[in-house]
């Protein structure tokens, strides 16, 4: 299972959008760029950075930042928030990035994701947020009536490598019912899903190791807040692991 350490932009600023809100995110102390170059000293696999002013009002609000994190560290970076359109892919692409995530444009556009795609086999994911059963778009504000499983499901035909998912009800419900929810979408599909924001403890690290077709964990807040040492996260996804705790 890889790990990717998650760097989420607003404002210029390295934010933890707390229950998936953007009216009061709380800032980190440390800037994007030196989280990443932490990140990536430490033996990231891959650092996965979200342009959260483009999520709000899609389009590029970030990217020279992005664009200089991705110029200055020797990992693969992945990239989300507000990429809706062809060209947009087209640019991070040209400017290096290793993969991109769409996520309203996943729901919205099915033609661009096929388009993408097709240009670029094997480096585009689709995120998938939900509250509930029901899919969140447009930074999270929206919810539609697309069950995330379905949704997950069909996006599977268009071609993309993998799904990001992101349970946004993981800060006010127990744990467990966010790694069930996580560890139903794995079972559900053929291709692997990435687990975004279930990592709180090193435990998390080893329980979603050994859940179903989970590829990855993209974790933030815990690293940022030591409460996950990035280091033993990594070593905890490759080796074998007793957590202290079962679903």
């Amino acid at each position: 299972m890889y790990i990717y350490p998650t760097i989420e932009i607003m404002d210029g600023k390295a934010v933890d959008r707390v229950d998936g809100s953007h009216e009061t995110p709380a800032a980190f102390e440390m800037s994007p760029i030196d989280a990443a170059r932490k990140f990536a000293a430490a033996g990231a696999d891959c650092l996965h950075v979200v342009d959260v002013d483009g999520t709000l009002q899609g389009g590029r609000h970030n990217a020279d930042l992005i664009c200089e994190i991705i110029d200055n560290v020797a990992v693969p970076v992945q990239v989300a928030g507000g990429i809706r359109t062809t060209s947009s892919v087209h640019w991070w692409f040209e400017r290096g990035a290793y993969r991109v995530c769409l996520g309203t444009a996943a729901v919205k556009d099915r033609s661009l994701v096929r388009e993408a795609c097709a240009a670029f086999p094997e480096r585009i994911l689709a995120t998938i947020a939900s509250r509930g059963t029901k899919v969140v778009i447009e930074g999270w504000r929206e919810e539609t009536s697309f069950d995330a499983i379905e949704l997950a499901k069909s996006l599977e035909e268009t071609g993309i490598v993998e799904i990001v998912y992101v349970d946004l009800d993981r800060d006010k419900n127990p744990q467990e019912h966010s790694l069930v929810k996580t560890m139903n979408m794995g079972e559900a599909l053929g291709i692997p899903v990435i687990s975004s924001g279930t990592v709180k403890t090193l435990d998390d690290v080893a329980i979603l190791k050994y859940l179903p077709n989970i590829g990855g964990a993209i974790i933030g807040r815990a690293l940022f807040s030591g409460s996950v040492d990035l280091e033993a996260a990594l070593v905890t996804s490759r080796v074998s692991y007793t957590p202290s705790r079962l679903i």
